[in-house]
């Protein structure tokens, strides 16, 4: 199949930033701040100096674990219908963002704090827009205790959609344990949820090559449970990584592979998605530089890094607002960089509804990057390249200077080849404006309004909210 894509390293430049990668992996190594991990690591034959908590990893360690790591995998949603196969064949799996902070008030468009009922507008638009495939647990549950509003963020996801949830808030490897048996009431049982898991979650390493101990330590928990991880690195070109593309590019891939060894000795097979949300950093503020031409140049290599492995990968971002408030602050320049990065062979992606550089999240900003997203998405439709497309045997019969337009062949399979834009969302491809908000506003609201949720039985709500309940009177009594 004729897919669209975007390649920026060549087979050398690959081959380079593989033995690069090995090197830091045997020479530099990771630091990981557990010591369960450490011995995990030394056990399956991994150098560990125990007193830096630096592990440095073999090549045949690195091997290994690439070979363990499933090259097919399926995330679940609670209805069938949104199962994400992967790899793809076409346009990547696109998803919301996570984990902001603060939302415009849809009625007054002033900035608050996020609320569980924002977490439960956002996933609940999400879940009715076809351009989302899956959703981020999106805000932070602010009114929550902080050691337990990952768990409310997660249970309020579980409620609002039947796609596949993504879980961006893990506090430890006990909150994971208890994130897990909420996946596994939703599932039924913990069986089930090795089997078909209906979430997965990011797990974020610490650039450059750390992990810090409770997050390593709830990666752990997870792939034993059979949950997906995505293991994210947020490698910042002249921040948390060399100011070259290809310093970035090496720092990380290594953490992907280093993500990946741990996963694959903690469980061989589990469920690990090569991740990266790496970009510049803006030398003017210090803040992420997302518009940045680099941004796309780098998720492609890291993609190819990817797929080089033969892993399903999510690299590639689609937050097109770093401001504080709904539209397209950008012009098509900026915008198409983000735009690149979908292209590069990526299976997953996110950051629809995105605002202040992930800081924030709004229902219009939901509206307006789905809309363009189902427009550009297009562009990556996958196309039969075969004798029988070629059809000489139609020119043939049309002959020399005569139109195909009245041809059998022609009415046959235009509307399969040739991909149309939605003009009734043509308008979200004006650029540098706010002009859309209105329209996106009403739309949002509309949606809100009319979309019915296949809804949990209320005993399972019951017994989710007492999990959350009694582990929150254990956990806040402790701190």
């Amino acid at each position: 199949m004729a897919v669209a894509r975007m390649r920026f390293l060549d087979k050398s430049e690959e081959d380079l930033i593989h033995r690069k990668s090995i090197e830091c992996l045997e020479t530099i190594g990771v630091k990981i701040k557990s010591a369960k991990v450490l011995k995990m690591l030394e056990e399956a034959g991994a150098k560990v100096d125990h007193k830096s908590q630096i592990a440095k990893i073999p090549e045949a360690l690195v091997k290994e674990a690439i070979g363990s790591v499933p090259k097919e995998i399926t995330l679940y949603g609670r209805n069938p219908k949104n199962d994400m196969r992967m790899p793809v064949t076409s346009w990547p799996h696109m998803g919301t963002n996570g984990l902001g902070t603060f939302i415009p008030d849809i009625d007054t468009g002033k900035n608050r704090d996020s609320t569980v009922k924002d977490i439960a507008d956002c996933v609940k638009l999400a879940d009715a827009l076809d351009g989302v495939s899956y959703v981020q647990t999106s805000l932070t549950a602010t009114e929550a205790p902080h050691l337990t509003h990952g768990l409310h963020e997660l249970w309020t996801a579980f409620q609002n959609t039947t796609k596949h949830v993504h879980g961006v808030e893990i506090f430890d490897a006990e909150d994971a344990k208890k994130q897990i048996e909420l996946g596994a009431l939703i599932a039924g049982g913990l069986d089930v949820l090795k089997k078909k898991p209906s979430f997965s979650v990011i797990h974020c390493s610490i650039a450059p090559l750390m992990f810090e101990r409770d997050a390593v330590e709830a990666m752990v928990e997870f792939v034993k449970a059979g949950v997906g991880v995505t293991t994210m690195t947020m490698s910042l070109s002249g921040g948390t990584a060399p100011v070259t593309v290809a310093g970035t590019i090496v720092n990380g891939n290594s953490e992907n592979l280093a993500s990946a060894v741990i996963c694959q000795t903690a469980r061989k097979g589990a469920r690990s998605i090569y991740c990266s949300s790496s970009a510049p950093i803006n030398m003017a503020t210090g803040m992420i530089h997302y518009e940045s031409a680099n941004q796309a140049l780098i998720q492609t290599g890291l993609a190819q890094m990817a797929k080089r492995y033969g892993l399903v990968c999510m690299v590639g971002d689609w937050g097109l607002n770093d401001s504080d408030s709904p539209g397209l602050p950008h012009t098509f320049s900026e915008n198409l960089g983000i735009a690149i990065s979908t292209m590069a062979g990526t299976d997953m992606c996110c950051g629809i509804g995105t605002l202040d550089n992930a800081k924030g999240m709004s229902l219009e900003q939901i509206v307006i990057d789905t809309y363009l997203w189902e427009n550009v998405r297009k562009q990556m439709t996958a196309f039969k390249i075969t004798d029988e497309t070629i059809a000489l045997d139609v020119l043939r019969q049309v002959g020399h200077g005569n139109t195909f337009l009245s041809n059998i062949h022609t009415a046959r399979n235009f509307k399969r080849e040739i991909i149309q834009r939605d003009p009734s969302k043509g308008w979200v491809e004006a650029t540098m404006s706010r002009a859309m908000v209105p329209e996106a506003r009403k739309i949002a609201k509309r949606l809100l309004r009319e979309h019915e949720v296949e809804q949990l039985d209320k005993s399972t709500v019951k017994e989710g909210y007492k999990i959350i309940s009694d582990y929150e009177k254990l956990r806040v009594g402790k701190s």
